[in-house]
């Protein structure tokens, strides 16, 4: 499980008491955030994903599914890439949530080197951080670096067309959420040659939050599927 913009590992520290023991949450914590609070941050996407990958590598033993919400979308879909560029690895599923087709270029002006006071704002519009966080300075001048630092990885993005994903893709979005629409869910599906399919919840940017019990319904009843032979046998 791959975190938004912002977030870290705690993000998904829920998601075990919702799903049945025979899914294995592993959530990725990235630095500059968390246990790693003190560890520099990333500013691009490549050479995370290319961490990411040779770290999962060893526990890969065993049928892995990748999940992402926002710019952890775009982090699990560009570590599915490197798993299956360099490891020949694939996912028996992706789920990317609330985060556009990564060939669709980013058209809003980017943020992460606005003045505090302009980037604090462009956080609140997004509604992703508790407003009594954001009124805290002494707390956000902790955060602000990872904050920066994740927007710049999703701004300097530079998509690199590859051939589709072998894996099924799932897309999830929020039907309030002002920057993500449906269709740029849909676009997702030119990224895997394989099954897919979009599904939306009510609810803004993190609806992940707010939507948290039908969206871990949603994924417990694809997965169970792809476990199933003969859904295995389709597929194949």
């Amino acid at each position: 499980c791959f975190p938004y913009a912002g977030g870290g590992a705690l993000s998904y520290r829920d998601w075990p008491k919702q799903l049945p023991p025979t899914i294995e949450v592993c959530p990725i914590e990235l630095p500059g955030r968390g246990k790693r609070l003190n560890e520099p941050s990333f500013t691009q996407l490549t050479p995370i994903a290319e961490e990411i990958g040779r770290s999962l590598l060893p526990y890969l033993d065993k049928p892995f599914a990748l999940f992402g919400h926002s710019m952890g979308g775009l982090t699990s879909f560009e570590v599915a890439r490197f798993l299956r560029r360099i490891y020949a690895r694939s996912p028996i599923h992706l789920f990317v949530s609330g985060r556009r087709a990564p060939q669709i270029a980013d058209s809003d002006p980017p943020i992460h080197n606005l003045p505090d006071a302009d980037f604090i704002e462009e956080l609140r519009r997004l509604n992703g951080t508790p407003e009594a966080v954001l009124a805290n300075n002494e707390l956000m001048q902790l955060l602000l670096p990872a904050l920066r630092a994740d927007f710049a990885v999703l701004e300097t993005y530079a998509y690199q067309p590859e051939p589709p994903l072998n894996c099924p893709i799932t897309t999830f979005g929020g039907l309030q959420d002002p920057d993500v629409s449906y269709e740029m869910l849909e676009a997702w599906q030119q990224q895997t040659s394989n099954a897919f399919s979009t599904q939306m919840f009510l609810g803004d940017h993190f609806f992940i939050h707010t939507a948290q019990s039908l969206l871990l319904q949603s994924i417990v009843q694809i997965l169970n599927g792809i476990t199933d032979p003969m859904y295995r046998k389709k597929l194949e």
